[in-house]
């Protein structure tokens, strides 16, 4: 059969639709698509759709991290909630089908005549063409829909964000943090301590009543190397051959996150011509990860120029591969002249982009970097929930202090180390430049004696605070719970 002619047929393109919607016949979602442990987000998002509130939400993250879950699961709920199946519409936006006709044409096909709301879950939509400029219109016509979309990128919002003001929600689903994979083992029972007002307040709550962490050296390592990715943690536990399922978790990243991005999903939203660039640049950045970007260094490597190699960084960071923390001043002028560090949304995306395999657990200074990384991570999935920025800081001296977290009311400097002592000259230097951080230091350690000396710097004669590391991952794991809580609460 000539397949070279083939057209898809109308007919075809309903078909897929159909097909992609199974409950429409079953009443749920089948086994496969379901998975049974829900992250916070999708336990609420759905929620969202039944509240008052018209507005859409746009869920962004990056590949393998469960956003096609996550609506599933919403789909899932509604029904369960008591929405007819028939009113619930998945769309994979990326399918070959789907793409034969505008969303617009599927979305008024779909509501037809009737008044009764429809709940639309858009997977993928940047793929479908002025998507942004369809929800605006849905949205302006007031059409009988509810809608959660999903993109790999923030990249999707580069046109036309503004039309999405007042319109829809972001939301952000990123790699688990490490209360979540605690949780996921069920392996802990201190994950569950609520956030307070201020990340200040749940670290001393969490010194208070978590001081001890001895039994978490060996899932903290397993975390930092399989990385924050759902499916591929789930994997990991079905079997008992560790180093294999570690190197196969890399090769899917490696695939998934680093080459498909790099090669397919940026360029072609951006038209980049040579994505091999690209990638290149994702190898020097993960070399370089927790260091200082010296963009004119990564320009002369790559043969390109510093705008050039700037613009890519950026298309990384939309692409939620990395993230930049730039050197913290009071004054916004400085700190857009002064450098930056790099670091990786998940450190296991890392690794898995320089195929380091198993390597970093017998390096202690590559493990160092993993843990700094995943501190500061931690962090910057704590600000796309609460907008509260993240810096590290180096001065005209050379003293450093590792990453600030700049809560207007409640300032914290963090130091994190793999010792249970640490030189502490870079936030005594803080403390006396900006005073505002007196009080509020902390020197966060993951040596397995660390946890017992916990205190906070109001109990300690140098001014320092002390903490585990793992106990400031959680804190901060909570403190991201209770702000995508408020993030939900104004969506309803």
């Amino acid at each position: 059969m000539d397949t070279s002619t083939w057209q898809p047929t109308t007919q075809a393109c309903i078909d897929a639709l159909i097909d992609q919607n199974p409950w429409r016949s079953l009443g749920r979602v089948p086994d496969p698509f379901y998975k049974p442990v829900r992250r916070f987000l999708a336990s609420h998002l759905w929620r969202a759709l039944l509240g008052k509130s018209n507005r859409f939400q746009v869920v962004l993250g990056p590949r393998r991290v469960g956003k096609s879950v996550t609506l599933y699961q919403t789909v899932q709920s509604l029904i369960e909630d008591g929405v007819d199946p028939r009113h619930v519409w998945y769309m994979r936006m990326d399918h070959p089908l789907l793409m034969t006709y505008d969303l617009g044409t599927w979305v008024k096909a779909i509501v037809g005549e009737q008044q009764t709301t429809q709940y639309l879950l858009l997977d993928e939509i940047n793929y479908a063409k002025q998507w942004d400029r369809w929800l605006k219109t849905f949205f302006d016509e007031q059409l009988p829909v509810k809608i959660v979309a999903t993109s790999s990128s923030t990249a999707a919002l580069r046109d036309g964000f503004e039309s999405g003001i007042g319109r829809w929600s972001e939301q952000f689903l990123t790699p688990y943090t490490f209360s979540e994979f605690l949780s996921l083992r069920q392996s802990f029972t201190c994950t569950d301590i609520a956030g307070s007002p201020n990340l200040f307040e749940t670290i001393a709550t969490f010194v208070a009543n978590c001081p001890t962490y001895d039994a978490l050296e060996s899932d903290r390592r397993r975390y930092l190397l399989i990385g924050g990715f759902p499916e591929l943690l789930l994997a990991h536990e079905q079997t008992e051959d560790v180093k294999n399922a570690l190197l196969r978790s890399q090769q899917t990243l490696r695939s998934e996150a680093v080459q498909r991005v790099a090669g397919m999903d940026l360029p072609q939203v951006f038209n980049i011509q040579n994505p091999i660039l690209l990638e290149k640049l994702i190898y020097l950045l993960g070399q370089r990860m927790c260091g200082l970007s010296n963009v004119s260094n990564l320009a002369s490597t790559l043969e390109i120029t510093r705008p050039t190699v700037q613009q890519y960084i950026e298309y990384l960071e939309k692409a939620f591969l990395v993230f930049n923390l730039p050197n913290y001043s009071p004054k916004e002028d400085a700190i857009q002249r002064r450098g930056r560090k790099v670091f990786f949304v998940d450190g296991a995306v890392r690794n898995a982009a320089l195929q380091r395999g198993l390597a970093p657990a017998d390096d202690p200074h590559e493990m160092g970097l993993l843990v700094e990384n995943a501190a500061a991570a931690h962090l910057y999935t704590l600000s796309l929930q609460n907008g509260v920025r993240i810096f590290h800081w180096r001065d005209s001296t050379q003293a450093e202090v590792d990453l600030i977290y700049d809560d207007t009311s409640a300032p914290i400097a963090f130091e994190i180390t793999t010792l249970r002592d640490h030189d502490l000259s870079g936030l005594r230097a803080l403390m006396q430049k900006y005073p505002r951080f007196k009080g509020r230091c902390f020197l966060v350690s993951s040596h397995s004696n660390s946890s017992h000396h916990a205190r906070m710097p109001s109990g300690s004669a140098d001014g320092v605070g002390r903490i585990s590391f793992d106990a400031f991952l959680m804190a901060v794991s909570a403190q991201v719970r209770a702000a995508l809580g408020l993030r939900l609460e104004t969506a309803l």
